[in-house]
């Protein structure tokens, strides 16, 4: 028998290995994709691991198979427009096709979707002019979005108190109107009538103006004990809104898992994105925060949103604490532009005069105070809850009438809200007025609120660095 020389045999080896190895080599290359895609899959659709137990999502294998938001409503569109293809004079029809877009222009933030639902809505009333509630509610939303209160309300009388959506306008109109007595009672009566997610979450709001945060928090848990896998965007919303309530109380770890947990129901979800940014921005994560903020641009692929002018905003805070003050007036001078042009668009236009005030008395130049004053002079007239007092009373310190601006922020405490900046305005006006203990009592109410509002965060809203 003739023996094999080394060579032979290495390369029998080789043979072996070939048709043995390689055969299992691509089984796992096979089976490597998928198996990864459910490793990946496991993980992402886990809650953060700091997250209350109270607060997280439950139906986690509901989400798997979800199209995301805007291809969810526009399923809805699309269904729509295909039954008015056959019933062009459909009232019903009309008026729901305006809801679904208006859920896409709060969806994505794209003003057009709010003009196409107001006249899709009016049209609708056109062809059906009596119990057209559907409509009428579209109609309400929009003039809520372009705060017109009083005919938000209007159009919710003429649907009727009984009805929960025109409820539920009721609470967030009035609340906008600083009627938190009206608006309490709207919420407790929606409440009592039906206890769910979104019920139980604007009681929250209007419990957390009047600073009963207690209550607020036992609101949010009911909501999401409450809560069900279709409303998806509710749930998320939810989230986002608890999330921002912790980080005013300085509870940043809860805060942040809450925003983590809204973008895993709903992938580059602008609030939540803000919302993080801004936390990010007050813990000195500046490229976390920039990277969140360019979320929330990619996420509307290039079209103008309402998001824009937060995001331009919120990127020039984050220039201007890094100390880059090229970046920062570009940006700052981008998002002047945008709220100006805004303003162009009159009564049809989603004017947010407050945001143009609060950006100009960033400015600080005299002629930008006595502009910023004007704006919030108009805009009191209409809106009265208590983030809009705060910039009215700025711009009236601004403008040195500390007087006027000393009785805006008592008017802010009367509320009840516990707000960390605010309560720093009030010591602020108070000091300069000469009400030492007064100023001292503000201040320490503002540490207790929320114990991480530093100079930073005072950098954020505007505000000057007292020691107290």
């Amino acid at each position: 028998m003739k023996t094999k020389s080394k060579p032979e045999i290495k390369s029998d080896i080789l043979s072996w290995w070939l048709l043995i190895v390689v055969p299992l080599l691509g089984m796992v290359v096979v089976n490597f994709s998928p198996n990864l895609r459910f490793i990946s899959d496991k993980f992402s659709n886990q809650s953060p691991p700091n997250l209350d137990a109270n607060y997280r999502y439950n139906f986690s294998e509901s989400l798997r198979n979800n199209p995301n938001q805007k291809e969810a409503v526009q399923q809805e569109i699309a269904f729509y427009q295909q039954r008015l293809a056959v019933d062009s004079r459909s009232g019903l029809n009309r008026a729901a096709l305006a809801g679904s877009y208006l859920k896409m222009g709060r969806a994505t933030g794209e003003g057009g979707w709010f003009l196409l639902a107001e006249q899709a809505a009016q049209r609708s009333i056109a062809d059906l002019p009596f119990d057209n509630k559907g409509a009428l509610l579209v109609l309400a939303r929009i003039a809520e979005a372009r705060h017109d209160f009083t005919t938000a309300l209007r159009f919710a009388k003429l649907v009727g108190f009984k009805n929960e959506d025109a409820i539920a306008l009721s609470v967030t109109s009035n609340l906008a109107m600083g009627k938190v007595t009206e608006a309490n009672a709207a919420a407790e009566a929606l409440v009592n009538r039906i206890p769910n997610l979104g019920s139980l979450t604007l009681r929250a709001l209007v419990r957390e103006s009047q600073g009963r945060d207690a209550e607020v928090l036992q609101d949010y848990q009911q909501a999401m004990a409450a809560e069900e896998p279709g409303d998806v965007g509710g749930s998320a919303r939810a989230r986002s809104l608890l999330g921002r309530f912790y980080a005013r109380r300085g509870q940043f770890v809860q805060a942040k898992a809450l925003f983590l947990e809204a973008l895993r129901l709903v992938p580059r979800y602008p609030l939540a994105l803000i919302y993080l940014a801004d936390l990010e921005t007050r813990q000195g994560d500046y490229r976390e925060a920039e990277a969140n903020y360019n979320k929330v641009s990619a996420y509307s692929g290039g079209v103008p949103t309402m998001f824009d002018r937060l995001v331009d905003r919120g990127m020039a805070k984050v220039k201007d604490l890094q100390g880059d003050a090229i970046e920062f007036r570009r940006l700052r001078d981008k998002a002047e532009a945008g709220l100006r042009q805004e303003q162009l668009s009159g009564a049809r236009g989603f004017g947010h005069r407050r945001d143009l005030a609060s950006l100009l008395l960033e400015k600080g130049r005299s002629q930008d105070v006595a502009e910023a004053l004007a704006l919030m002079q108009q805009e009191v007239k209409i809106r009265r809850d208590a983030v809009t007092l705060d910039i009215y009373a700025w711009a009236l310190s601004s403008a040195g009438e500390w007087q006027k601006a000393d009785r805006v922020m008592a008017e802010i405490v009367r509320s009840g809200i516990r707000d960390a900046g605010m309560f720093y305005r009030a010591g602020a006006i108070a000091r300069t007025l000469g009400k030492d203990t007064e100023s001292r009592a503000y201040f320490q109410k503002s540490k207790e609120i929320d114990p991480n509002f530093d100079d930073r965060s005072r950098q954020a809203l505007g505000l000057g660095s007292y020691e107290f």
